[in-house]
């Protein structure tokens, strides 16, 4: 019964070597929402890692799951959303499936018609009155195999090899349909919720970008001010877009860091930034040219290009920043692309002072060769 959290995995560099864990199991890694799906009969409810309630966003899972699982099971799965543009293979979609989460009942009735959600099952927790949390993995997955086999949507069971060799080539040709890497498990290894016991190789890359502002931490002070976290931009068409942030610094680097970075602060008005003024927070203006988060934000067209704007994603965090003159670059390490920014906050390698700014553009950003996700969907 819920609440149940799930198992997690810990990172690792390269795919491991299957004999020095006594066997193991390679699955694609999705990028969703992780989801523990419980079905007793009609009842069924989808749970988020943190255990929250996803039941009521995806109302055509909820059906899925009662017209093609088992009587009475628990699963572990992710939830996403597969566009396929004209003209182009299907691939997984992140930011269509946020819009998922709306407190409007009929907005997500709306997007459950247009852009239906997939569930895909990769674990097997309970099926009847059988509870597989304490077997090894090899056999959740035959009892997953003989409970789910023949799948073919929205609801899918994950394909899965035992060769390393194959996992690589997943590794390399998967990320062109939007998927995240690679998941490792071991064989021998039982279901233990909250516990990293799993392995995840992700993809890692560099890029050179631009400094354009900073935020603050939530524990600085005007006596002891801190950078929470750098804002980030690359030129294209001759502009500065934003494209994500780097954090995760020590406290003694964030003091640091707020020093350095005080010469290269400008008004927002003689920032590259400065034409969307109209699209940040608005507020008084202090006098490094921060602008106050409003009670209610302006809504925008293309909330991905625009820094410092707010969205149901970031309810009560102040997104006022710091400009600063884009004199600096930095080279950060990302894993993946999400439209034209980065799919998470990049992490700082070191400063550039051999690059020119205005050269730091998307050219420079690899590109995987496309995929199709119905491919991956169809073999299991």
């Amino acid at each position: 019964m819920p609440p149940v959290k799930p198992m997690l995995a810990k990172p690792v560099k390269g795919i491991p070597d299957p004999d020095k864990h006594g066997g193991l199991s390679f699955e694609p890694k999705w990028d969703g929402f992780r989801c523990l799906m419980f079905k007793d009969g009609d009842e069924v409810e989808l749970a988020s890692r943190n255990t929250k309630s996803l039941t009521r966003y995806f109302p055509e899972i909820v059906a899925a799951a009662r017209e093609q699982f088992p009587e009475r099971c628990v699963l572990d799965g992710e939830l996403f959303v597969a566009v396929a543009p004209p003209g182009q293979q299907s691939r997984l979609e992140f930011e269509v499936l946020q819009e998922r989460i709306h407190p409007a009942a009929s907005r997500i009735e709306k997007l459950s018609e247009e852009t239906p959600a997939g569930f895909v099952a990769f674990d097997l927790l309970a099926l009847g009155d059988t509870s597989y949390v304490d077997r090894p993995l090899s056999e959740r997955r035959a009892g997953l195999e003989g409970a789910l086999g023949g799948l073919a949507g929205p609801c899918y069971l994950t394909r899965t090899t035992t060769d390393p060799a194959e996992a690589q080539e997943w590794f390399t040709s998967f990320e062109g349909a939007g998927l995240d890497g690679v998941i490792a498990k071991p064989l021998g290894s039982t279901y233990q919720p909250n516990a990293r016991t799993m392995m995840k190789i992700k993809h890692a890359r560099t890029a050179d970008v631009v400094l354009a502002g900073y935020r603050e931490h939530k524990t600085s002070t005007p006596e002891e001010p801190l950078i929470g976290s750098l804002l980030l931009g690359l030129y294209a068409d001759g502009k500065l877009q934003h494209i994500g942030v780097s954090a995760s610094f020590t406290a003694s680097r964030r003091a640091e860091l707020f020093a350095e970075l005080q010469p290269l602060v400008c008004d927002i008005s003689e920032h590259p930034w400065g034409e969307w003024q109209e699209f940040l927070p608005a507020g008084d203006r202090d006098e490094r040219g921060t602008s106050e988060r409003p009670s209610r934000p302006k809504a925008i067209a293309n909330p991905g290009r625009v820094p410092g704007t707010a969205s149901r994603w970031s309810a009560g965090k102040d997104l006022s920043f710091t400009p600063l003159r884009p004199e600096r670059v930095i080279e950060v390490g990302y894993d993946h692309m999400e439209g034209r920014r980065f799919r998470h906050t990049a992490q700082f390698k070191r400063w550039r002072p051999d690059r020119d700014p205005e050269s730091c553009g998307y050219d420079q950003l690899e590109e995987p060769v496309s995929y199709d996700l119905d491919k991956i969907l169809s073999s299991q």
